[in-house]
C-alpha cells in the first residue's frame, strides 16, 4: 500500500481509505470482516460522520466502535477520521464551536476512544463565523481530543477564510472525484477552450490545484460514482468499461483497481475514500494503490469518460 503525507502533519497515511457510511445495518462479525479485509490489504485509514447511519447522531461511529472494541495499542494502528457539522433533522448547517464541541463528544463516546486522529467539516456552512470554528478548534486541540482538522468540499476562497481565524493548518479537503465526475481536474485540461462547458470554472477556481499548493491532502470520495449510479459495469459509460476492461485484464486486477488507480496515479498524492461494505471489493480495490498506469492510460480513461481532451 502505497502511502502520502496528511497534510503538514508529517505523518504518512495509505492512499486508500475505508469509508463506512453503511456499517449502520451490519452485524458485529461482518464489520470487522470488513475490518480485517481493509487491515490485511494495507488500509488503517477509516474515515466517520457523525451523521452516517439511517438513526440519530452517531449511529455508525457507534457500530464500529462496539464491533471492534479497541484496546489502547490497536487504537494506536489505525487513524479515525470523522466530520461535523451537518444537522440531521435539518437539512442545514451549523459550524457553532457549541455544536462542534457537543458532537466532537459523541463520537469519541459512540467510536469508544479518547482522540480523533483528524476532525472534517463535514460541507460548507453558509452561516459560518471562523472565529466560532477558531474557538472549537482551539479548545479540541488543546484537550487532546482532536488531533488534526480539515474540511469537506470547500473551495479555496472558503478555505482562506478560515484560516484567517483558524490557528491549525488545515490539513484535508474531502471532494468528490472519479473517472466520470472529474470536474477537479477536467476544468483545468481544458481552460481557455472557448465554446467548451468543461473549461468553465464550477469548483471555486482550481481547487485541486490550490489543495496542493497548500499543501492540503485531497481525499477523494465516491470514487465509482458515474451520475446515475455506479459506473463500472453500468451501460451507461460503455466506452469507459471497454476501456478498463482491457486494461485490467493487461494488468491481471479487477476493474475497480483501475477506477482506484486512476485516482492514485495523479501526482496530487490523493487518498481514496472507499465506501464499500464488501470485504472482496475493498480488497480489489487496494490493489490500485500504486498500480502503475501510464500516462496514455490515464488520458484514454480520462477521454473514455466523456471529458476533452485539447
Amino acid at each position: 500500500m502505497r502511502t502520502v503525507p496528511l497534510g503538514t502533519t508529517g505523518v504518512a497515511v495509505p492512499n486508500i481509505v475505508l469509508g463506512v457510511m453503511r456499517i449502520g445495518e451490519l452485524s458485529d462479525d461482518e464489520i470487522r470482516a470488513l475490518v480485517t479485509a481493509a487491515r490485511e490489504a494495507g488500509i488503517d485509514f477509516f474515515d466517520h460522520a457523525d451523521i452516517y447511519g439511517s438513526d440519530a447522531f452517531h449511529q455508525c461511529e457507534r457500530r464500529f466502535g462496539d464491533a471492534l472494541r479497541l484496546s489502547a495499542a490497536e487504537r494506536a494502528e489505525i487513524t479515525i477520521q470523522t466530520k461535523a457539522g451537518i444537522v440531521k433533522d435539518g437539512p442545514y448547517f451549523d459550524f457553532s464551536a457549541e455544536h462542534l464541541l457537543r458532537q466532537v463528544e459523541g463520537s469519541l463516546q459512540a467510536l469508544r476512544t479518547d482522540y480523533i486522529d483528524v476532525l472534517l467539516l463535514h460541507r460548507p456552512d453558509a452561516l459560518v463565523e471562523p472565529d466560532e470554528v477558531a474557538r472549537a478548534f482551539d479548545e479540541l486541540e488543546s484537550s487532546g481530543k482532536v488531533r488534526s482538522f480539515g474540511v469537506s468540499n470547500h473551495t479555496p476562497r472558503q478555505i482562506d477564510l478560515l484560516t484567517r481565524s483558524v490557528r491549525q493548518p488545515l490539513v484535508a479537503n474531502q471532494l468528490q472525484l472519479s473517472i466520470p465526475h472529474a470536474a477537479i481536474i477536467a476544468q483545468g485540461v481544458a481552460a481557455n477552450m472557448p465554446g467548451v462547458d468543461q473549461s468553465i470554472t464550477v469548483d471555486g477556481g482550481g481547487v485541486l490545484d490550490y489543495c496542493r499548493l497548500h499543501d492540503i491532502t485531497v481525499q477523494a470520495w465516491s470514487p465509482l460514482q458515474g451520475g446515475s449510479g455506479p459506473f463500472l459495469g453500468s451501460s451507461d459509460h460503455p466506452r469507459l468499461n471497454a476501456v478498463v476492461d482491457r486494461l485490467a485484464a493487461h494488468y491481471g486486477v479487477p476493474a475497480i483497481a483501475v477506477a482506484t488507480a486512476w485516482i492514485t496515479r495523479h501526482p496530487a498524492g490523493m487518498q481514496v475514500v472507499l465506501g464499500s461494505t464488501n470485504p472482496e471489493r475493498v480488497s480489489g480495490a487496494a490493489l490500485g494503490s500504486d498500480l502503475p498506469l501510464t500516462r496514455p492510460e490515464w488520458y484514454e480513461l480520462f477521454r473514455a469518460a466523456g471529458h476533452d481532451v485539447p
